[in-house]
C-alpha cells in the first residue's frame, strides 16, 4: 500500500481550486459538477479526466484530512506517467500493472478488459504500481485502502 503522506508523489499536476460539491477525500478522483464546484467521480467505469484531489497543505492539513462540501478543495490535473496515491475502492483486489477506473464513488476499481482489449477506454484513469488487496474490507478507513497508480 502507499505509504506518502502526499497524494502526489511523482510529476506536476496542474493545481487548482474550486468548491466541494459534498465531502472529498484527498486522493479521490473527481470531476466538475458545475463552473464552480467539483465532486468525487460519480460515474463507474465512465469517461474521466485525471483530476486527484489533494491535502490542503497551504491551511495545514494532511492527506487524512478530508474537505467538507461547500469549502475550498484543492486539486490537481495530472499529466501521462505521473504518480497518484490514489483510494481503492473496498472490495477491490489489484494487482501490479492492472489498469484502473472509477468505480462511481471517487475511488478506483479494476477495469474489465476482454479478451480482445475491449473496455477500459476513457474511463481508465491509471495503471497499479503495486498489488493492493481489499477483498475482505468494507467500509475501510482511507489511510489502508491507498494505492500507488501510474496515471495514463
Amino acid at each position: 500500500m502507499a505509504s506518502n503522506r502526499t497524494v502526489a508523489i511523482k510529476g506536476d499536476p496542474i493545481r487548482k481550486e474550486s468548491q466541494a460539491a459534498a465531502a472529498i477525500t484527498p486522493g479521490q478522483l473527481i470531476e466538475l459538477a458545475s463552473a464552480t464546484t467539483v465532486q468525487r467521480h460519480s460515474t463507474a467505469g465512465g469517461p474521466c479526466s485525471p483530476m486527484f484531489a489533494l491535502e490542503d497543505d497551504h491551511q495545514g492539513r494532511e492527506i487524512a484530512d478530508n474537505y467538507l462540501a461547500d469549502t475550498k478543495c484543492t486539486y490537481g490535473v495530472f499529466p501521462p506517467g505521473a504518480e497518484v496515491n490514489a483510494l481503492l475502492a473496498d472490495g477491490e483486489n489489484a494487482a501490479v500493472g492492472d489498469w484502473l477506473e472509477s468505480n462511481g464513488s471517487g475511488d478506483l476499481q479494476v477495469a474489465i478488459i476482454d479478451s480482445i482489449g475491449v473496455g477500459g477506454g476513457l474511463g481508465v484513469v491509471g495503471q497499479a504500481m503495486e498489488a493492493v488487496d481489499l477483498s475482505d474490507s468494507s467500509g475501510g478507513d482511507p489511510a489502508t485502502r491507498r494505492i500507488k497508480i501510474a496515471v495514463r
